[in-house]
């Protein structure tokens, strides 16, 4: 990965007004000092997503996304730092340094680079191949199945020709040679036959990165021939257990959550019908590396599986891995029809909209999946149905979750709730597993009740002196860096700290880009992005400030206590001397006019 100075970084970054920049993404109306929209990172009726000229930082107070621009693009375009600082250096005009490389790496780059023109010279080819005269047997196919000329041209669709070695010959005359040809995976050298290609006589499918780069390619037979489908090998730019197709376009879905299906035709009859949040693995079953792409995008995946033995049991394989990820997943009813396209095709968008509104909760999908195995006219195969799904529920580790699923089976089931959960607890003690948890007397953690209440406070505090720079003079002298909490609010107190001092200004958005890791830009987001209820008169927000620096003072002064070692002779003066000042900043008026 390519290094920039921090200079260079503030160059291109001060350089490209996030106004401007995210204006291109997302509609932004001017209120106060701010701009406001609706955020691009989960779905709202009303505009929680500000953008702040001053500080040249985004915000949503809806879902807690912010950064800078760096942040923007890279969360909205998935791009890694290198690829947006290039994007807005470009943007900008400002020329990046020629990053050293070893001779190993820029062989390895510029192999990648070959094989993506290779791809995108034969996206090209079967694109424009399906709308000419030897295209017209799979554009028809395309039409018979009900896909609009927009929608062909979205996905990008083509053909690949019947001979053999038409597209061979194409990138020959590219002048791409036979090595990096046969190593694109489209097509296969020979010593015999020569260079023949991968894909032909076939409905082209291009198979796109989450940055719309054509990486593989999928084709559908025309006529008769196996295999159905074939889809690219693996390369040194496709790997199918890391690539989602459609991805590149239901990444920006409003949405609120994605469909998981299983085919190319699935997925664009989805798109085509208004759910532009589908996409499919491809000729794979889902791994952690998909699970893992889309956790980026979502919290909540529907799965579309086919409605027939084989969709069912790979709904079962898919649901602990996205679980295992962290994702809450769902199961649409297709019946009575196979899959999406069908359904969509004969029912319509609406039936649809409906059954993903009915969507099964996966766990019972899986019991009843799990059902089937059992006669429940037997009484000891009805028990023995039971038995599985009382060791199933506990697996779930929190008490609470457990008593809903047993809620929630016991009355699907038509059986006894205090049945069932006896019959749960029974099996929990036998493994080890406590079948009651005594709760908090408070029902609250009162010691992380506490730590957000601090951290709401030194947020304010820093908020309001990246807002009003002049404060810093009067605070100064009673809170310092150390009053906050070790790790990213003591850094982003440091670095604000020493701005306010050196010039009495404060970029707030250059303190973004010291954080490599996304999760700590959207933190120095919040921390600066803090508002608390409507302070109207002056003498309201001086109170406020005052009460802050107090209660911040009276938590560093508790810490420093817990951690005094008792034979601290001068630590203990330190602390004397501490609560003094505090005694002191009591009666002290600090004004925020």
């Amino acid at each position: 990965m390519p290094y920039y100075s921090d200079d260079i970084v503030e160059e291109v970054r001060s350089r490209n007004d996030i106004v401007d920049v995210i204006s291109q993404y997302v509609h932004l109306q001017k209120k106060g000092s701010s701009y406001f929209g609706l955020c691009p990172f989960h779905n709202e009726k009303t505009g929680s997503f500000s953008v702040t000229p001053s500080k040249q930082m985004y915000y949503c107070f809806g879902c807690g996304a912010g950064g800078n621009v760096f942040t923007f693009l890279m969360e909205y375009e998935n791009f890694t730092f290198s690829e947006a600082m290039e994007t807005l250096a470009e943007r900008a005009g400002v020329e990046l340094p020629k990053q050293e490389m070893s001779r190993e790496a820029r062989r390895e780059a510029d192999k990648r680079s070959r094989l993506m023109e290779i791809n995108k010279e034969a996206a090209m080819y079967f694109y424009r191949l399906l709308r000419s005269e030897k295209g017209k047997s799979a554009y028809q196919y395309f039409l018979d199945r009900q896909l609009s000329p927009e929608t062909m041209q979205k996905f990008g669709l083509g053909y690949s020709d019947k001979y053999s070695n038409d597209l061979y010959q194409y990138l020959r005359k590219k002048g791409y040679d036979d090595e990096i040809l046969k190593e694109s995976g489209l097509v296969t050298i020979d010593e015999r036959r020569g260079g023949y290609d991968k894909f032909w006589n076939r409905a082209m499918f291009p198979i796109m990165d989450a940055n719309n780069k054509v990486v593989a390619f999928g084709g559908r037979v025309m006529g008769e021939g196996e295999p159905k489908y074939l889809n690219s090998p693996e390369t040194m730019v496709f790997n199918k257990s890391r690539t989602l197709y459609g991805l590149h376009l239901a990444r920006r879905t409003r949405r609120p959550q994605m469909i998981l299906c299983e085919g190319y035709m699935d997925v664009i009859a989805l798109h085509q019908a208004g759910f532009d949040n589908a996409v499919a693995s491809l000729g794979t079953a889902l791994t952690e590396g998909h699970a893992n792409i889309l956790k980026r995008y979502t919290k909540d995946v529907y799965l579309s599986y086919d409605s027939d033995g084989a969709g069912q049991k790979a709904a079962l394989r898919a649901i602990p891995i996205l679980k295992d990820a962290g994702i809450t997943c769902k199961v649409i009813n297709m019946s009575p029809y196979k899959d999406p396209d069908e359904f969509i095709k004969n029912l319509g968008a609406e039936a649809y909209e409906e059954r993903i509104r009915q969507a099964e909760n996966s766990f019972m999908y899986s019991i009843r999946m799990l059902e089937k195995d059992y006669d429940m006219k037997d009484p000891e195969k009805k028990t023995a149905f039971f038995q599985e799904v009382a060791k199933r529920i506990l697996e779930f580790p929190e008490e609470l979750e457990r008593n809903n699923y047993i809620e929630a089976v016991a009355s699907h089931y038509q059986t006894g709730y205090e049945n069932l959960r006896q019959l749960v607890n029974h099996y929990g003690t036998r493994n080890g597993i406590a079948a009651q948890r005594t709760p908090l007397k408070s029902g609250v953690n009162e010691n992380k009740k506490k730590e957000d209440g601090m951290s709401k406070s030194q947020r304010l505090l820093l908020t309001w002196l990246v807002e009003q720079p002049g404060l810093y003079k009067q605070i100064r002298q009673y809170i310092t860096p150390a009053d906050f909490s070790p790790g990213v609010y003591r850094q982003v107190a440091s670095e604000v700290f020493a701005q306010l001092e050196a010039d009495g200004t404060c970029n707030p958005a250059r303190i973004v880009s010291m954080f490599p890791d996304e999760e700590d830009q959207r933190t120095v987001a919040q921390i600066c992005n803090t508002t608390v209820g409507e302070l109207e008169s002056a003498a309201d927000r001086s109170k406020a400030l005052k009460e802050t620096i107090l209660r911040m003072k009276r938590n560093s002064l508790e810490q420093e206590k817990k951690t005094l070692d008792p034979t601290d002779m001068n630590g203990l003066k330190l602390i004397i001397e501490h609560k003094r000042e505090l005694q002191e900043m009591e009666r002290l008026h600090i004004s925020m006019e």
